[in-house]
């Protein structure tokens, strides 16, 4: 009696054809470097974890035209498109 089931052979060969993905950053420096990264040895000389942030800027912090003018300059188109061109 003929089986319906198919052969597994044309699944092994799609597998086969997949494209590698290429390398991570972390495993191309690995391979340069022939270990691997973070490099072992000593922690940090400085604990992140009891670091404390504070602002002391003033609020709202002073902006000056010159500024204003290089981020339109720069980022203007995206600024159009995100908010709309000036009418």
């Amino acid at each position: 009696m003929p089986s319906d089931r198919r052969d597994s052979k044309p699944e092994a060969a799609s597998r086969s054809r997949r494209v590698k993905r290429p390398p991570t950053a972390s495993e191309q420096l690995e391979e340069l470097l022939g270990y691997s990264w973070p490099f072992p040895g000593r922690p940090p000389k400085h604990d992140l974890s009891t670091w404390t942030v504070t602002d002391d800027w003033p609020d709202p912090v002073p902006v000056t035209e010159a500024e204003i003018e290089v981020f339109e300059r720069w980022f203007g188109d995206l600024f159009d498109e995100l908010f709309g061109p000036d009418s």
